[in-house]
């Protein structure tokens, strides 16, 4: 059986306020993560204290967008139990979320895996989070350190916009 895909979302811009941002990547990657079968995980996006669960992060976002079928593509993969909310992580990723892989236009020399490297994990039965830093500056530096492999989806140090890259990642990853 092929290993599942994570998409993880780390929060670069306001570790205080939940900001416009956040919930329109939330509401992008949501439909995104349910067309190629992935789950979804969020790393210190600051909700709301009334927002305790998955599920009722999804339905809130759900009443502020018309993306994804007015946020019902981000409940459905929520009540599959496929969109996870996570604190920063202090010494490495939740295990349960497969290996690491951090997405950046610039791989640490040694680190640097291609397409077909991810691939040929998730065929091995392995699954991956793929890591993307959300904002102007991307991933924190220390983040780079906790993951074992850099993934440069362009092969040419081209820097996406978030969304962009999530799309080109998953497409190229997963896409038929």
């Amino acid at each position: 059986m092929p290993g599942r895909v994570t998409i993880g979302l780390y929060n670069s811009y306001d570790p205080v306020k939940f900001r416009e941002a956040h919930r329109r990547v939330l509401a992008r990657a949501g439909p995104l993560a349910l067309a190629f079968d992935c789950n979804l995980a969020t790393f210190g996006f600051p909700y709301d204290k009334d927002l305790s669960t998955p599920a009722e992060i999804a339905r809130w976002v759900s009443t502020t967008t018309t993306i994804g079928e007015d946020g019902g593509y981000l409940i459905e993969l929520s009540d599959k139990g496929r969109f996870s909310a996570f604190d920063f992580p202090k010494k490495g990723f939740p295990p349960q979320l497969g290996e690491a892989i951090v997405t950046t236009r610039k791989p640490t020399k040694g680190k640097s895996v291609g397409p077909e490297d991810v691939r040929s994990t998730l065929r091995s039965g392995k699954s991956v989070l793929l890591l993307f830093g959300l904002g102007p500056h991307g991933l924190p530096k220390d983040m780079f350190e906790l993951a074992g492999k850099h993934l440069d989806i362009t092969t040419r140090g081209m820097s996406l916009e978030t969304c962009t890259a999530l799309g080109a990642v998953i497409g190229s990853l997963l896409g038929k």
